[in-house]
C-alpha cells in the first residue's frame, strides 16, 4: 500500500513538472517544407561546385535565406546555396 502511494505521488509529481516545463517554453512550431519549391531552386540556380540542377550538391546546402521559423517564405526567392561551414555558424546564431 505504501509502495502505491510513493509511485501515484511520483507520478503526480513528474505531471507537474512537465507542465511547468510547457509554460516555460513554447513549443516549436515546425514548418512543412516543400520539395517541389527545392527542386525548381535547383533547376534555376545550378550547383555552386558541380553545375548539376539536380542531385546532390557537395559541400554546399540550400538555405532559407529569412528562416521558416521567422516567417520566411518556402519560395525559390528566399533560397540560396550555402557552404556547409557557413550553414553550421547560421544553426549556431539561430
Amino acid at each position: 500500500m505504501l509502495a502505491m502511494l510513493a509511485t501515484a505521488h511520483a507520478a503526480r509529481r513528474g505531471e507537474v513538472r512537465d507542465q511547468a516545463r510547457a509554460q516555460r517554453r513554447p513549443a516549436a512550431v515546425r514548418v512543412q517544407r516543400s520539395m517541389a519549391v527545392r527542386r525548381e531552386f535547383q533547376r534555376l540556380h545550378p550547383c555552386s561546385a558541380n553545375g548539376r540542377t539536380v542531385g546532390a550538391c557537395p559541400g554546399y546546402v540550400v538555405d532559407h535565406i529569412v528562416p521558416l521559423k521567422r516567417g520566411g517564405a518556402d519560395s525559390v526567392s528566399n533560397m540560396q546555396w550555402q557552404t556547409t561551414a557557413e550553414a553550421r555558424a547560421k544553426d549556431r546564431v539561430e
